[in-house]
């Protein structure tokens, strides 16, 4: 865009000198002259990059510098080439008028911003369609381009053909755009570039914006539609280099500027905004170039394993509660956040220039509508304007007043205002922050009832959310360093906020019945909206982000104007917003115990309300697919359960009562099958019953009738269960030690994912399985080949006709970047969360059939296992046993945790991983089971 300053050029490539050598090669002539000649300008292009690679090391934030090095260097080397095509392959005394060819560089390479492997685009221009000495001179300039290993984009056309398809094409409209002469006739790069500001250009501004900004909007939902998804594409992302130089785009097509400086002469930008606009272009022009520095290709999208290499190579360093690889990520999210403000400013001028060209033609030429007040603001085309330059200064309080009147009236807000509030935001000082007004008026926009979550986004990339509360300020464009997370810390807050708005509005009943029910019912809705705001206000800090959270609830909760039972709720929710999703994900519901200790932390029905729809929001929060029916019904059950010991103070019917009314309804589920429950019923235990629910015990039943008929003593089968979003699969057998991690290795096999498992054994010594199961991407197997897949390998597995550790470990990770993370295995015991079981939970790196690995480790260290609970954040498995000792009681010696945690720690270890993976690539054992 504007023309980097290039240090030193000859250390990079000496273009006469490397001419002079060519043209001593092309004169000795003979068949080794093209090689040498070929062997001379690889050796000057890998000098050259050698040289670009040095300083990016020495100066690593040095974007501009670099990619216009590369831009350089690439020229020097095509017009080397192109100097001795001419001068000795294809030599012409006397050239027509036909004979004349101009290299334009287009794209990147049109911008000088080429970063170590990026695509050559060149587009050869000669005067007529039909010029055999021109094509010959193409041919042979782009051979000796593909001999370097370039890779090059090129097209060869006329003058006339070039203005005509970029008349009818926007992708060569835009490329010319950008073109930039690099050698050969400049009269021709001339021809074509007047010709296209004359013919193609002018009269079509509007509909190139229009098209742009489609094209820009279809990318960005291609890329995770926010600047603030964890694994950003530096090129092609929200906020990343396309969205800057889609701006420099439209004002040089607008505005005809020649480099993106101009954009303040022409009052697009001020000079500050345009500082902004170059910090955040030449950061991520040395991002993207040190990405290929580090893949040796042209990689541009910053994946979890790259980020920590790109943080090192730009000496970004650990600090106190924050990685170099937070901070490095932190710093490029604030960069992507500068763009999506020059962004929105910019985008609102252009549309403001085009609005007063139109108002300025036809009858109505001379007639100039009237603003209305609002507040001594004007209100003007859906717009609200600051009345003068100095109105934030007279009184900054303005500065949250502006968002909450466009919040509450459905308003925009006019770009010079949005200006003026970027420019004045640090006026916003200790008087402002303690001002009740203001903090009124925050209030208002926080709990508003249109769409608080844009103008609190607005008002984040201004820079006034984080100086009005600088505990947001630290968590802005925070990244989680981890797979779970979609977006930075600031993002998902406000995102929890808008969808707290929605299930408040009724828009998301369909996926939150409970949720939008119980928003209506709470004592105080601006309880829920600022437990939103502050449930992640202190991540990053070093320490339990919920604890410190609740204390800055503490603080903060009186000066926005809540009460103190509203302040102790809100500090109480932020302290324990991940109780209920823990509680649901990682605990055994049917117990008892479960329901118990849960209340015994919840106390009030209030608390229960606020602390589900918190839950709900926070979980969806966190990124495209995160929630799911599953987890809906678990929090679901959870909540009505606490429901009912809250509001009656025990739970509804004593142990007896509750097994005889679940007989009741298999009986009359049933149908004219209910023959078999008298048969069978006697043979399950009370915990069967009181676990299941009535639908599976039906099926259980039907089908523990046909594996008595069946002398094989093995029954599988599965079915969609769409009440939780997964698949059913029901194991029926003989009980016998190890049955459990068999099974669990056989849905493995099969590509499904465990996330529930209850495992029963009936008075008979029959085994009662009863697994949930879906695929990798969260959703239940339904296809009937699917089914009888799982089903295949499930009988195959506990017929012992396959060898499950090789066979396992040759399965690919179902997170292959999951290496990227340090996740140190964790073993926990607990033997107060249940009356009769041990409760072990471990946390992992997940990978293939981990949890098969953990089943025959407690297999192996002598427990029984009752149920299973397996929860997934990304990169981390959290799986949780509820076990017994052969004998029947829970574990109690010292000893005995010690060789289990032992046990399990090797199961989940790396080393363990790479142990099998190696015996699975040199394939089956007869001793691997």
């Amino acid at each position: 865009m504007s023309a980097p300053r290039i240090p030193n050029q000859r250390a990079i490539i000496d273009r006469r000198a490397l001419a002079e050598e060519i043209a001593g090669l092309a004169a000795q002539g003979g068949t080794a002259a093209r090689p040498a000649i070929v062997a001379a300008l690889k050796a000057a292009l890998e000098a050259g990059r050698a040289e670009l690679d040095r300083r990016l090391e020495e100066k690593p934030s040095a974007g501009h510098e670099i990619t216009g090095g590369h831009s350089f260097l690439i020229d020097q080397v095509v017009r080397a080439i192109h100097d001795h095509v001419v001068a000795d392959v294809y030599p012409t005394a006397n050239r027509s008028t036909g004979e004349r060819l101009a290299l334009m560089a287009v794209g990147g390479y049109g911008r000088a911003e080429m970063a170590p492997h990026s695509d050559v685009d060149i587009a050869f221009i000669h005067p007529t369609r039909n010029a055999p000495w021109c094509e010959q001179v193409i041919e042979a300039i782009l051979y000796y381009l593909w001999d370097l290993g370039l890779k090059v984009g090129h097209s060869s056309r006329s003058v006339d053909d070039t203005i005509r398809m970029a008349r009818g094409d926007l992708t060569i409209r835009t490329a010319l755009l950008e073109s930039r002469y690099v050698w050969g006739d400049q009269p021709l790069h001339d021809e074509v570039t007047r010709r296209l500001a004359d013919e193609v250009m002018r009269g079509t501004e509007r509909q190139f914006v229009a098209e742009k900004l489609v094209e820009r909007n279809a990318r960005h939902k291609r890329m995770g539609d926010s600047r603030y998804v964890v694994e950003p594409n530096v090129k092609d992302g929200k906020g990343g280099l396309r969205d800057l130089q889609t701006l420099y785009w439209i004002g040089k097509y607008i505005h005809k500027v020649r480099v993106a400086a101009e954009l303040v002469d022409v009052g697009l930008f001020t000079r500050a905004e345009y500082r902004t606009f170059r910090r955040a272009e030449g950061f991520m022009l040395a991002v993207r170039c040190h990405l290929h520095t580090i893949t040796g290709r042209a990689e541009d999208r910053l994946t979890f394993d790259l980020q920590r290499a790109v943080a090192a190579r730009m000496k970004f360093a650990d600090r106190p509660g924050k990685s170099a690889v937070e901070r490095f990520m932190q710093f490029y999210f604030l960069q992507a956040k500068s763009v999506g403000a020059l962004t929105g400013v910019f985008l609102a001028h252009i549309d403001e220039q085009f609005a007063r060209n139109r108002a300025r033609k036809g009858l109505l030429a001379s007639f100039t509508p009237r603003a209305r007040a609002l507040k001594g603001y004007r209100v003007f085309g859906g717009r609200l304007a600051a009345p003068s330059d100095d109105w934030f200064a007279q009184d900054p309080v303005r500065l949250i007043e502006v968002f909450q009147l466009a919040e509450a009236n459905g308003l925009e807000i006019h770009p010079e205002t949005m200006r003026q509030v970027a420019r004045d935001a640090g006026l916003i000082r200790a008087e402002v922050r303690a001002d009740p007004r203001a903090n009124a008026l925050f209030l208002d926009l926080l709990a508003g009832r249109n769409d608080p979550e844009t103008v609190l986004r607005w008002m984040n990339e201004a820079g006034v959310f984080g100086r009005f509360v600088p505990d947001f300020a630290r968590v802005n464009a925070q990244m989680q360093f981890d797979m779970y997370h979609h977006y930075t810390v600031d993002e998902h807050t406000i995102r929890a906020i808008g969808l707290l708005s929605r299930i408040e509005k009724g828009e998301l009943t369909a996926d939150h019945p409970r949720a939008s029910a119980l928003i209506h019912k709470v004592a105080s809705r601006r309880v829920a909206y600022v437990a939103a705001l502050l449930h992640d206000i202190a991540k990053g800090r070093g320490g339990d982000h919920s604890l410190l959270g609740g204390e800055v609830a503490e603080e903060l909760c009186p000066r926005f104007g809540l009460d103190e039972g509203e302040t102790a709720l809100v500090a109480w929710l932020v302290r324990q917003h991940l109780l209920m999703s823990r509680t649901a994900f990682k605990r055994d519901l049917t117990d008892p115990k479960t329901i118990e200790d849960f209340v015994a932390e919840v106390q009030s029905v209030e608390r229960l309300r606020h602390l589900l729809i918190l839950t709900a929001v926070d979980i969806r929060a966190v990124g495209p697919g995160t929630w799911n029916s599953w987890k809906g019904q678990l929090l679901g059950d959870l909540s009505d359960a606490a429901m009912e010991r809250l509001r009656l103070g025990h739970m509804k019917h004593g142990r007896s009562a509750m097994v005889a009314a679940k007989k009741a309804a298999v009986e009359e589920a049933l149908g004219d099958k209910a023959g078999l429950l008298r048969l069978y019923a006697d043979r399950f235990d009370d915990s069967y019953w009181i676990a299941e629910p009535e639908d599976i015990i039906a099926l259980n039943i039907m089908q523990y009738g046909t594996a008595h008929e069946d002398a094989a003593k093995v029954s599988v089968h599965c079915e969609v269960y769409p009440a939780r979003g997964a698949t059913l699969v029901t194991v029926i057998a003989a009980d016998n030690p190890g049955l459990f991690y068999r099974i669990a290795g056989g849905i493995h096999l099969a590509g499904a994912n465990i996330i529930d498992a209850r495992i029963h054994t009936t008075r008979s010594g029959w085994a009662v399985d009863n697994f949930l199961v879906q695929d990798p991407h969260g959703a239940p197997f339904s296809e009937p080949a699917q089914l009888a897949r799982i089903e295949h390998a499930v009988a195959e597995a506990l017929a012992n006709r396959v060898a499950l550790v090789p066979e396992l470990a040759r399965r690919p990770l179902p997170h292959s970047r999951a290496r990227a993370f340090d996740v140190r295995p964790v073993v926990t015991f607990d033997n107060r969360a249940s009356n009769r079981f041990t409760v072990i939970e471990v946390n992992a790196r997940d990978r293939a059939a981990l949890l098969n690995r953990l089943a025959r480790a407690l297999y192996d260290s002598g427990l029984v296992v009752f149920s299973a609970h397996i929860t997934n954040y990304g990169e981390r498995a959290a799986d949780t046993f509820y076990v017994t000792e052969t004998a029947g009681g829970k574990v109690t010696e010292p000893a005995r945790f010690k060789a289990i945690e032992a046990a399990l720690l090797d199961a989940a270890s790396d080393e363990r991983q790479a142990e099998l993976e190696t015996a699975g690539a040199a394939g089956p054992s007869p001793a691997s089971e």
